[in-house]
Protein backbone atom coordinates (compact mmCIF):
# COMPACT_ATOMS: atom_id res chain seq x y z
CA UNK A 1 0.00 0.00 0.00
CA UNK A 2 0.94 3.51 -0.81
CA UNK A 3 -0.14 7.05 -0.03
CA UNK A 4 0.87 10.80 -1.29
CA UNK A 5 -0.74 13.68 -1.42
CA UNK A 6 -0.43 15.23 1.90
CA UNK A 7 1.30 14.81 4.90
CA UNK A 8 1.10 11.43 6.61
CA UNK A 9 -0.79 10.96 9.98
CA UNK A 10 0.97 8.50 11.74
CA UNK A 11 -2.31 7.48 13.84
CA UNK A 12 -3.98 6.52 10.59
CA UNK A 13 -1.08 4.79 8.94
CA UNK A 14 -1.11 2.62 12.28
CA UNK A 15 -4.97 1.98 11.97
CA UNK A 16 -4.77 1.07 8.04
CA UNK A 17 -1.52 -1.40 8.68
CA UNK A 18 -3.54 -2.80 11.68
CA UNK A 19 -6.75 -3.29 9.37
CA UNK A 20 -4.39 -4.22 6.26
CA UNK A 21 -2.00 -6.12 8.07
CA UNK A 22 0.81 -4.88 5.43
CA UNK A 23 2.63 -1.34 5.56
CA UNK A 24 1.56 1.82 4.32
CA UNK A 25 4.39 3.17 2.51
CA UNK A 26 4.67 7.03 2.14
CA UNK A 27 5.60 8.82 -1.25
CA UNK A 28 6.24 12.54 -2.27
CA UNK A 29 5.90 13.83 -5.76
CA UNK A 30 4.90 16.72 -7.85
CA UNK A 31 2.83 17.22 -11.24
CA UNK A 32 5.78 18.60 -12.76
CA UNK A 33 8.07 15.97 -11.67
CA UNK A 34 5.79 13.39 -13.62
CA UNK A 35 4.92 13.02 -10.68
CA UNK A 36 7.09 11.19 -8.30
CA UNK A 37 10.17 12.39 -6.78
CA UNK A 38 10.84 9.91 -3.39
CA UNK A 39 9.20 7.05 -2.03
CA UNK A 40 9.41 4.55 1.01
CA UNK A 41 10.64 1.06 -0.63
CA UNK A 42 8.92 -2.04 0.20
CA UNK A 43 11.49 -4.36 2.25
CA UNK A 44 12.99 -0.97 4.11
CA UNK A 45 9.69 0.39 5.82
CA UNK A 46 9.69 3.27 7.89
CA UNK A 47 7.98 4.02 11.12
CA UNK A 48 7.54 8.22 11.47
CA UNK A 49 6.86 10.75 8.76
CA UNK A 50 9.91 10.10 6.35
CA UNK A 51 8.55 10.33 2.03
CA UNK A 52 11.72 7.65 1.73
CA UNK A 53 14.65 8.12 -0.36
CA UNK A 54 14.72 10.28 -4.04
CA UNK A 55 13.92 7.83 -6.87
CA UNK A 56 16.48 6.26 -9.43
CA UNK A 57 17.79 9.15 -11.41
CA UNK A 58 16.77 12.48 -9.28
CA UNK A 59 18.76 14.37 -7.54
CA UNK A 60 17.69 16.53 -4.74
CA UNK A 61 19.22 19.47 -2.64
CA UNK A 62 17.96 21.90 0.27
CA UNK A 63 18.28 25.15 -0.47
CA UNK A 64 18.58 28.10 2.25
CA UNK A 65 16.58 31.61 2.19
CA UNK A 66 20.60 32.79 1.26
CA UNK A 67 20.70 30.47 -0.90
CA UNK A 68 23.17 28.24 -0.11
CA UNK A 69 22.74 24.48 0.36
CA UNK A 70 21.59 23.45 3.67
CA UNK A 71 23.78 20.68 6.07
CA UNK A 72 22.01 17.42 7.12
CA UNK A 73 18.79 17.64 8.67
CA UNK A 74 18.90 21.99 8.06
CA UNK A 75 15.66 22.88 6.44
CA UNK A 76 15.29 24.45 3.05
CA UNK A 77 12.97 24.55 -0.11
CA UNK A 78 13.66 21.02 -2.20
CA UNK A 79 15.35 21.51 -5.76
CA UNK A 80 15.30 18.15 -7.88
CA UNK A 81 16.61 17.73 -10.85
CA UNK A 82 16.55 14.57 -13.58
CA UNK A 83 15.03 13.39 -16.17
CA UNK A 84 11.19 13.40 -14.62
CA UNK A 85 11.51 16.93 -14.26
CA UNK A 86 9.01 18.70 -16.79
CA UNK A 87 10.44 20.77 -19.67
CA UNK A 88 8.06 23.80 -19.24
CA UNK A 89 5.21 25.40 -18.79
CA UNK A 90 2.49 25.43 -21.74
CA UNK A 91 2.89 28.72 -23.43
CA UNK A 92 4.28 30.14 -19.97
CA UNK A 93 8.19 30.81 -20.25
CA UNK A 94 8.41 33.33 -17.34
CA UNK A 95 7.14 30.51 -15.36
CA UNK A 96 9.08 28.11 -16.24
CA UNK A 97 12.17 30.21 -15.52
CA UNK A 98 10.75 31.09 -12.38
CA UNK A 99 10.57 27.47 -11.67
CA UNK A 100 12.99 26.03 -13.20
CA UNK A 101 17.23 27.44 -13.25
CA UNK A 102 19.56 26.83 -15.96
CA UNK A 103 21.10 24.04 -14.58
CA UNK A 104 17.31 22.04 -14.62
CA UNK A 105 17.18 22.09 -10.98
CA UNK A 106 13.27 22.83 -10.57
CA UNK A 107 11.76 24.67 -7.33
CA UNK A 108 9.33 22.48 -5.52
CA UNK A 109 8.13 25.60 -3.20
CA UNK A 110 8.32 22.65 -0.56
CA UNK A 111 10.16 23.04 2.71
CA UNK A 112 12.25 19.99 3.38
CA UNK A 113 15.32 18.34 5.25
CA UNK A 114 17.49 15.30 4.76
CA UNK A 115 18.72 13.12 7.14
CA UNK A 116 21.27 10.31 5.92
CA UNK A 117 19.60 8.93 2.75
CA UNK A 118 15.72 9.81 4.17
CA UNK A 119 13.75 12.93 2.93
CA UNK A 120 11.24 14.36 4.86
CA UNK A 121 8.83 17.50 4.18
CA UNK A 122 8.05 20.02 6.40
CA UNK A 123 5.41 22.35 4.81
CA UNK A 124 4.65 24.21 2.42
CA UNK A 125 7.29 27.39 1.57
CA UNK A 126 4.09 30.18 1.13
CA UNK A 127 1.95 28.47 4.25
CA UNK A 128 5.06 28.59 6.81
CA UNK A 129 4.50 30.72 9.68
CA UNK A 130 7.05 33.18 11.58
CA UNK A 131 5.49 34.00 15.12
CA UNK A 132 7.66 35.95 17.88
CA UNK A 133 10.92 35.24 15.07
CA UNK A 134 10.69 31.87 15.04
CA UNK A 135 9.40 29.35 11.73
CA UNK A 136 6.63 27.07 12.93
CA UNK A 137 5.56 24.36 10.02
CA UNK A 138 1.81 23.73 10.29
CA UNK A 139 2.28 19.65 9.61
CA UNK A 140 3.96 19.54 12.41
CA UNK A 141 1.54 21.43 14.30
CA UNK A 142 -1.42 18.88 12.60
CA UNK A 143 0.42 15.85 13.22
CA UNK A 144 -0.11 16.65 17.15
CA UNK A 145 -3.38 17.77 16.83
CA UNK A 146 -4.83 14.81 14.26
CA UNK A 147 -3.02 12.10 17.31
CA UNK A 148 -6.15 12.92 19.34
CA UNK A 149 -8.79 10.36 18.72
CA UNK A 150 -11.36 12.71 18.21
CA UNK A 151 -9.74 14.62 15.34
CA UNK A 152 -10.77 13.38 11.98
CA UNK A 153 -8.36 16.20 10.74
CA UNK A 154 -7.09 19.42 11.07
CA UNK A 155 -5.38 22.34 9.10
CA UNK A 156 -3.04 25.11 10.91
CA UNK A 157 -2.55 28.48 9.05
CA UNK A 158 -1.38 31.97 10.14
CA UNK A 159 -3.36 34.74 11.27
CA UNK A 160 -1.48 38.05 10.11
CA UNK A 161 -1.45 40.26 13.48
CA UNK A 162 0.48 43.63 13.87
CA UNK A 163 4.64 42.60 13.66
CA UNK A 164 3.50 39.33 13.97
CA UNK A 165 1.62 35.94 12.90
CA UNK A 166 -0.56 33.70 14.98
CA UNK A 167 -0.83 30.32 14.96
CA UNK A 168 -4.65 28.92 14.45
CA UNK A 169 -5.70 25.67 14.26
CA UNK A 170 -9.13 24.50 12.59
CA UNK A 171 -10.43 20.85 13.68
CA UNK A 172 -13.17 18.77 12.04
CA UNK A 173 -13.84 15.84 14.86
CA UNK A 174 -15.18 12.60 14.93
CA UNK A 175 -19.25 12.56 14.57
CA UNK A 176 -20.92 13.17 18.06
CA UNK A 177 -17.60 14.27 19.89
CA UNK A 178 -18.55 16.33 22.73
CA UNK A 179 -14.67 17.19 23.19
CA UNK A 180 -14.26 20.77 23.66
CA UNK A 181 -11.28 23.59 22.47
CA UNK A 182 -10.27 23.34 25.65
CA UNK A 183 -9.69 20.14 26.34
CA UNK A 184 -8.20 19.52 23.13
CA UNK A 185 -5.77 22.42 23.82
CA UNK A 186 -4.91 20.49 27.35
CA UNK A 187 -4.07 17.28 25.19
CA UNK A 188 -1.97 19.23 22.75
CA UNK A 189 0.07 21.84 24.16
CA UNK A 190 2.68 19.83 26.16
CA UNK A 191 3.60 18.01 23.03
CA UNK A 192 4.72 21.11 21.39
CA UNK A 193 7.07 24.67 22.77
CA UNK A 194 5.24 27.57 23.60
CA UNK A 195 5.32 29.07 20.43
CA UNK A 196 3.83 26.26 18.25
CA UNK A 197 0.72 26.22 20.42
CA UNK A 198 -2.58 27.47 18.31
CA UNK A 199 -3.67 30.79 19.90
CA UNK A 200 -7.06 29.81 18.76
CA UNK A 201 -8.49 26.02 17.84
CA UNK A 202 -12.03 26.99 15.61
CA UNK A 203 -14.18 23.39 15.50
CA UNK A 204 -15.96 23.04 12.05
CA UNK A 205 -18.16 20.46 10.75
CA UNK A 206 -16.20 19.71 7.79
CA UNK A 207 -12.96 21.34 6.29
CA UNK A 208 -13.09 22.81 2.44
CA UNK A 209 -11.24 20.34 0.49
CA UNK A 210 -10.96 20.35 -3.30
CA UNK A 211 -12.61 16.87 -4.80
CA UNK A 212 -9.63 14.51 -4.17
CA UNK A 213 -9.88 15.79 -0.55
CA UNK A 214 -6.83 18.66 -0.10
CA UNK A 215 -7.99 21.34 2.21
CA UNK A 216 -8.40 24.38 0.94
CA UNK A 217 -5.91 26.42 3.82
CA UNK A 218 -6.69 29.84 1.57
CA UNK A 219 -10.65 29.39 2.38
CA UNK A 220 -9.72 29.52 5.54
CA UNK A 221 -6.88 31.72 6.24
CA UNK A 222 -9.49 34.27 4.11
CA UNK A 223 -12.29 33.12 6.64
CA UNK A 224 -9.77 34.59 9.56
CA UNK A 225 -8.95 38.32 7.36
CA UNK A 226 -12.85 38.53 7.36
CA UNK A 227 -13.48 38.22 10.76
CA UNK A 228 -11.82 41.06 11.68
Amino acid sequence: MMVAGAPLDLTLKSRVEETYGIQLLNCYGITECSPTISSVRPGQPKNDQTVGSLVSGVQGRVVKLDGSVAMAGEVGELHVRGPNVMLGYYHAPDLTAAAVDGEGWFKTGDLARIDGDCLYIVGRAKEMIIRSGFNVYPAEVEAVINSHPAVIQSAVVGKPVSSNEEVIAFVQLQANSEIGVDDLASYINPLLTPYKRPSQIIKLEALPATSTGKILKSKLAASLLESQ
